[in-house]
């Protein structure tokens, strides 16, 4: 499905978002008609997720092997263990466009690097706090424990954050965060 502004740019519409095309646009045959909707109505929030590679990344290909469906708004980055992300990873997400970010590993205990999502929780905790000094809304943020038989509760999951990221509109204040 073709975003707004791809959209937009393809039928060379300068228009505001409330009005309509001026001719329907033709896909691969299919006669489809698209009109541009409002910010909000339109609003698909950017959801990044930094996994493990051994049980929430499974999850997550568990999930897509079982055809449960979750929104595709969900970009997955996946990474060898949650003990080893670097925090100014997901900064760096907030501030190139994402409205929520996900972190999630193995249970405690079921590290296949023997203690890196304790390394993780605890720094998690420190983060949090950190993040809530500087600014950060916290509630775009999510940290959570998947394993890899675990692909419902990840697609539940998934699909209430994006839910929550909805509600919650475009995320602006980085932009205030990062000019001060």
């Amino acid at each position: 499905m073709l975003r707004f502004w791809q959209t937009c740019r393809r039928t060379g519409s300068r228009t505001s978002p409330s009005t309509r095309f001026p001719k329907p646009l033709t896909f691969s045959g299919a006669h489809v008609k698209m009109e541009c909707m409002s910010n909000q109505a339109a609003f698909e929030p950017k959801v990044i997720a930094f996994v493990c590679n051994w049980c929430t990344y499974l999850g997550a290909d568990l999930a897509g092997t079982s055809r449960l469906e979750y929104p595709p708004n969900l970009r997955i980055v996946r990474l060898p263990c949650t003990g080893r992300i670097d925090f100014n990873l997901v900064i760096k997400a907030l501030e190139s466009g994402a409205d929520a970010v996900l972190v999630s590993g193995c249970h405690p205990g079921d590290c296949h690097y023997t203690s890196g999502n304790f390394h993780a929780r605890r720094r998690w905790i420190l983060f949090r706090e950190l993040l809530q000094t500087l600014g950060f809304d916290v509630e775009r943020i999510h940290f959570s424990w998947i394993s890899a038989a675990e692909g419902a509760k990840f697609q539940k999951f998934v699909t209430e954050i994006i839910k929550k990221a909805q509600k919650m509109g475009p995320y602006t204040a980085m932009k205030e965060i990062t000019k001060s």
